[in-house]
């Protein structure tokens, strides 16, 4: 369905029985609802979860903005972007308006995450328990992607580029940044590609997203008022962001637990959803003893 949230129009999906505690799930930059493994959702509404899932502005169903920013503009501050993560963390907050729902618990993945941590942070009174997968405070100093990751974030499409070239470019993206014990075979990644691109395709939605990420930058600060109970889920294995960065995060935010996944990459693997579903119950219900585990 589509409602308005924070002024702008979102795809949401909601799940589960509305009297059920909530779990809103976040995606990253340039990714669609769709996303989501169906065995990951499946999971949480088994353990008695309402499970809300969301398109961010800008891709999938939502509503698009306008403009293709000059990144290395915006980040000298040039150049403004058409919105930030605070207007995006504003996204989120609407949305649980929107659905009558008070306080949920928030699963954020990536520049999802980067956008969790201002919610965390700025509406910490609307969270239950947060979860940071995958991201990054922003910090500078923290080392950066492997080349060969960065190169796919860099990717620009030709605007005469096929749609088989289009998918064949998300698939070997996702080869490069996919988690190495778990993982996609070509087919599969081919699969998630042709879907992304026939369900949306909008490339200067991710440049407008970047933007909004590069805008906002170092967000150590912030973490540290964060006082929602908080559980940074990172890879070891993720050349994207890299482990240091998930490490920085927990650091930053009191009392954060961190775990770290060996073989986990850039991404949620299938057969990984079993154990990350167990790892995001286990903390929701308070089962959590060290800072580490």
């Amino acid at each position: 369905m589509r409602i308005t949230a924070n002024g702008v129009e979102l795809e949401v999906e909601v799940h589960g029985d509305s009297a059920n505690p909530a779990i809103v799930l976040m995606r990253g930059l340039g990714t669609q609802l769709i996303d989501w493994p169906r065995s990951f959702i499946e999971a949480l509404l088994a353990a008695g979860l309402r499970v809300v899932v969301f398109d961010n502005r800008d891709v999938g169903l939502s509503q698009k903005f306008e403009g293709l920013p000059d990144i290395s503009q915006v980040a000298s501050g040039a150049e403004t972007p058409p919105y930030t993560l605070d207007n995006m963390a504003g996204d989120v907050v609407g949305i649980l308006d929107a659905l009558y729902i008070e306080q949920a618990h928030l699963f954020a993945i990536s520049m999802g995450g980067m956008i969790g941590q201002v919610v965390a942070a700025k509406y910490g009174d609307r969270l239950k328990t947060f979860f940071s997968v995958m991201s990054s405070s922003g910090k500078p100093g923290l080392p950066g992607p492997t080349p060969e990751a960065l190169a796919t974030l860099n990717v620009e499409t030709s605007l005469d580029a096929s749609a088989d070239e289009i998918i064949e470019a998300t698939a070997e993206g996702l080869r490069v940044c996919g988690s190495p014990a778990y993982p996609l075979s070509e087919e599969e990644r081919l699969a998630i590609g042709r879907a992304r691109y026939e369900r949306d395709y909008s490339p200067g939605g991710a440049r407008r997203q970047m933007a909004a990420v590069v805008a906002t930058g170092d967000r150590a600060e912030l973490l540290k008022t964060i006082k929602v109970p908080t559980l940074v889920i990172h890879g070891a294995d993720d050349p994207l962001v890299p482990l240091a960065a998930g490490e920085d995060t927990a650091a930053q935010i009191p009392g954060a637990a961190l775990k770290v996944i060996p073989g986990m990459g850039h991404d949620l693997p299938d057969a990984l959803m079993p154990e990350m579903a167990n790892i995001v119950l286990t903390f929701i219900r308070g089962q959590f003893t060290s800072s580490r585990y």
